[in-house]
């Protein structure tokens, strides 16, 4: 029952934590390369 509860609990989290990342992806704030070389510390 405990690994049930654990288990399930954990594919939550997982769950909220890849929405969480979709919609920063979606809404431009992505933890990889934007693709705006104008904001790249690289760059410069």
């Amino acid at each position: 029952m405990g690994t049930l509860i654990t288990g399930g609990i954990l594919l939550v989290t997982v769950g909220l934590a890849l929405r969480s990342v979709n919609r920063n992806r979606k809404s431009g704030k992505s933890l990889q390369c934007g693709g705006d070389c104008s904001e790249c510390k690289k760059c410069h």
